[in-house]
């Protein structure tokens, strides 16, 4: 289970040094993200678990007088966004708890976030704490994973370590990268927060964890420090964990095609009004 205290650190660490690893897998997302936002109304952009900033950004970039901040309660992401930023006058990023966050001045009238949003200890008084936070007439549009067994990779990657914890949380309740792939769970906590209007969009995007000519090394290195994988080579002494990797890349060169590793993914997009 991964938890906003995980975020503060390893988790967070991780995520900072490898975000162009972890932006490549999501772009698909990203991008989609910003073609259901393209209509709505936002000069106050709030970008709730921010990460290294990729989607913050692109919101910046595509509407220049927009204000947009992103939060995330990792310092080295904050870190990692802020120096993509560079000259971006209209952009800002600041080390916060979402379910939290409080900027007297700010008050958004757009509230995004691309997976950055089932992670709240207690996601009700989140959202409700978001909602008081918001302009009368605020949106919200955030993605979230789907069912495991609708990530393909997620069930492959936990066979190769059967005799390993699970990764991913046995409750729905529990924070963590799946806890918000119900709908009528999900919808249940916006309206108790106050939120109307919700609505749920099944999308689907390629989640590349490799390319290049490389491309099986890359994946390996790159689900040996992130996600499922990760979690349960950590749990392992070195010799195991060289026997895992084995098993690892296997697996990996499996589903490797024309130098690119991906996996079919699918996600959620949720929308509501305040």
């Amino acid at each position: 289970m991964t938890t906003g205290m995980d975020w503060q650190g390893d988790v967070g660490r991780t995520w900072a040094d490898l975000y162009r690893l972890t932006d490549r897998s999501f772009a698909g997302l990203t991008q989609t993200l910003l073609d259901r936002i393209s209509a709505m109304p936002g000069e106050r952009v709030l970008d709730i678990g921010c990460g290294a900033g990729e989607l913050s950004l692109a919101i910046a970039r595509v509407r220049p007088r927009a204000l947009v901040i992103g939060v995330d309660v990792s310092e080295q992401l904050v870190a990692a966004a802020g120096e993509r930023a560079g000259r971006h006058g209209n952009v800002a990023f600041s080390t916060a708890d979402a379910a939290q966050w409080h900027d007297p001045g700010f008050a958004p009238d757009l509230l995004v976030s691309r997976h950055g949003v089932m992670f709240f200890a207690d996601p009700v008084a989140a959202f409700a704490h978001l909602r008081g936070e918001s302009a009368d007439a605020a949106r919200l549009v955030f993605s979230c994973f789907r069912a495991p067994q609708e990530n393909r990779w997620v069930p492959d990657l936990r066979a190769l370590f059967p005799d390993d914890p699970p990764a991913i949380p046995a409750s729905a309740d529990a924070p963590g990268p799946f806890a918000f792939a119900d709908p009528e769970r999900v919808g249940a906590i916006l309206r108790r927060a106050g939120w109307h209007d919700i609505a749920f969009e099944a999308v689907d995007f390629a989640y590349v964890a490799g390319a290049g000519p490389d491309a099986v090394g890359e994946a390996a290195a790159y689900f040996a420090r992130i996600g499922p994988a990760a979690a349960a080579m950590r749990a392992h002494p070195d010799e195991d964990r060289s026997r895992a990797l084995v098993r690892l890349r296997a697996w990996l060169e499996e589903n490797c095609r024309d130098s690119l590793v991906a996996f079919p993914a699918a996600a959620w997009i949720v929308s509501a009004a305040a």
